[in-house]
């Protein structure tokens, strides 16, 4: 990373710091992190602004509104639109249970009101029009619509995304009777095949776009009457889009700020010379897990948040409730848990001495002696080690422990916990952690990243420049991102070179349009005739991309077939604008060894290094740890 030109910031909201990176002209890193304020997250990042204290030229921004709005169904009354007889799809889903062997739990309700489901009649099928939609359904459908007063509408018809023509009637008409209320089109939102999670995503979209779309109008007169230059927000995908682009694609800022934590420790990988790092983000409400291999940060094209399916390009990211404000309690059994229940920014852990009671992880570090009471956390909160140990007591009584030993129970829960999110995005995907290394940040991760690698049987971690706020880090450092997907369903031996470039040309021309001077890069996804599920790949010609997917397919799950046909089943087109070069350094002694047990206070995190570990200071200012 070379040096930025003019100052630019990285701003990530988390459930109780909101942090701050602020990259100087000079190359130079000033950070700040500030409490949280849940009931308006804008006004913590311009907090933090000020506390800061510089002029921006560019703020790229973490947003957690439609994290929270999924997590919270904070969103707008939608109306969906659908094809007749297919009103209960988003209930129907894929007829998978919610847990297997426990019949009384459910999934998730939808974020859409049955009553609230208008059927169309009309039908397009996979390669015609089936039932023609009528200038009278049209004007039923429309009646039926402003009848229920929606604050957003979402119109998903069967084959959207082949032929497009009814739901843009259907839209065109909605919105000249409703010209104040958001109409999101399944074939806009996600051209995609599979209709279950077509729908459900349009229905996100369209449940986000209103408190999305206020809070970035907010934002954005704020920073304008400030005089931020540029103002940017962090998508799922990794990447960033100006805020007239997230206020179009609400449901890609599901997990915006995480994903910024995942870039960072991507770049910060290429400056080590290593060949992947699992990567952990602890923070005071949850903990967010992710892998980062041969350059470039895993992705897939769908998930959950909330148990609301959102099938749109995100970074692979698995997040648990385990973080530093998780409470500790005792459950029916007797067995003693951390979270998922946080105390949050407010009243925060016993510790902060703002009126919290409950015994949290942060609780236990302190009771531990991990924390020193006489070094202010995170630049400004006091400790209060005699509320710590009085909270942590109240729970060892409960768990009939001594107060040590239950604090030590709370950490070895804790890590517990996370080593088995860490083995969900590599074991489960066919990767051997063992040939990575653990990259543990955010707050309350470098506390416990010896005990994580010795949890996963892994030799090498490392905790980076800048823990605290690596996510900020991250944030400063994306470049601005588009992604646009294409229908095939086709079998790479019938596609040639000239087929990619036709059925790719209009989704180019709207990138380059939208983002001038990005360099465009095509994958596919592909399956084996027959699967269910597909695996994107890499696909600069249609060769490539079916070599490609037998070595991920044999990677992924131990054995592939490259005598068998592939298929195509989307294309993804992707822009990617220039990144900004950043130098990383931070003011340590280069070269330092430290050998275990030791503990570590850095401005903005505590390191805790194991009996057998060594941690050598690197130049970017990162702790490489190595088992003995």
């Amino acid at each position: 990373m070379a040096t930025a030109i003019g100052p630019r910031i990285g701003v990530d909201v988390g459930g109780t710091f909101t942090d701050l990176v602020a990259v100087h002209a000079d190359g130079h890193i000033t950070t700040r992190k500030v409490p949280s304020t849940p009931d308006d997250p804008a006004r913590a990042l311009w907090d933090a602004v000020d506390a800061a204290g510089v002029a921006v030229a560019t703020l790229v921004h973490g947003s957690t509104v439609a994290t929270n709005a999924l997590l919270e169904r904070r969103g707008a009354r939608v109306v969906l639109v659908t094809t007749a007889g297919f009103e209960d799809l988003l209930w129907l889903r894929r007829q998978e249970r919610a847990a297997l062997y426990n019949l009384a739990t459910d999934h998730p309700p939808p974020l859409v009101a049955r009553d609230d489901v208008v059927g169309v009649a009309e039908r397009v099928g996979a390669d015609r029009v089936v039932l023609p939609l009528t200038d009278a359904e049209v004007d039923r459908v429309v009646r039926a619509v402003v009848a229920r007063a929606p604050e957003a509408v979402a119109v998903g018809l069967l084959f959207g995304f082949r032929d497009p023509s009814h739901e843009q009637r259907v839209a065109t008409a909605l919105t000249a009777a409703l010209p104040d209320v958001p109409v999101v089109t399944s074939h806009a939102v996600l051209p995609a095949w599979r209709e279950y999670e077509r729908f459900a995503t349009t229905t996100a979209e369209a449940f986000l776009r209103p408190p999305v779309g206020r809070y970035l109008e907010r934002l954005g007169a704020e920073g304008a009457r400030r005089g931020v230059e540029s103002l940017r927000i962090m998508a799922s995908h990794g990447g960033t889009l100006s805020v007239a682009q997230a206020a179009t694609h609400a449901a890609q800022l599901a997990l915006s700020g995480p994903a910024g934590g995942v870039e960072a420790a991507r770049q910060l990988a290429g400056l080590l010379g290593r060949a992947g790092l699992l990567t952990l983000d602890m923070g005071g409400t949850s903990t967010d897990v992710s892998v980062v291999r041969q350059g470039a940060a895993a992705q897939h094209g769908s998930g959950e948040v909330g148990g609301v399916p959102l099938a749109l390009p995100q970074v692979l990211i698995e997040t648990v409730g385990a973080g530093g404000g998780s409470i500790g309690w005792v459950d029916a059994g007797g067995a003693l848990r951390v979270g998922p229940r946080s105390a949050g920014a407010v009243p925060g852990p016993a510790c902060y001495g703002r009126g919290g009671t409950e015994p949290t992880l942060t609780d236990a570090a302190v009771v531990l002696r991990w924390l020193d009471p006489a070094v202010p956390l995170a630049g400004s909160v006091r400790l209060n080690a005699a509320a710590a140990e009085a909270a942590v007591a109240r729970l060892a009584g409960a768990a009939h422990l001594t107060v040590t030993r239950c604090a030590e129970g709370m950490v070895e829960v804790t890590v517990a916990t996370m080593v088995r999110a860490l083995r969900r995005v590599s074991v489960e995907r066919g990767i051997d952690p063992r040939t990575l290394d653990l990259c543990a940040f955010g707050g309350a991760g470098p506390l416990l990243v010896c005990r994580l690698a010795d949890g996963l049987g892994v030799d090498r971690a490392m905790v980076p420049p800048y823990p605290g706020v690596f996510s900020a880090v991250g944030l400063a450092v994306a470049a601005p991102r588009l992604e646009m997907s294409v229908p095939v369903h086709r079998s790479v031996a019938s596609v040639t070179e000239l087929d990619l470039a036709a059925l790719t040309a209009p989704a180019r021309r709207v990138l380059a349009n939208e983002l001038p001077d990005a360099t465009i890069t095509l994958h596919a996804d592909c399956r084996y005739p027959g699967q269910g599920m597909e695996l994107t790949v890499p696909c600069a010609t249609p060769a490539d991309a079916a070599e490609a997917f037998h070595a991920l397919h044999r990677g992924r799950y131990g054995h592939a077939d490259p005598a068998s046909a592939v298929e195509i089943i989307n294309l993804r087109v992707r822009a990617d604008g220039a990144a900004p070069a950043v130098t990383l350094t931070a003011d340590r002694d280069v070269g330092r060894v430290v050998r275990g047990p030791a503990t570590l206070a850095l401005p903005d995190a505590t390191v805790r290094i194991e009996a057998g570990w060594t941690a050598t200071v690197h130049a970017t200012g990162a702790f490489l740890l190595e088992r003995v």
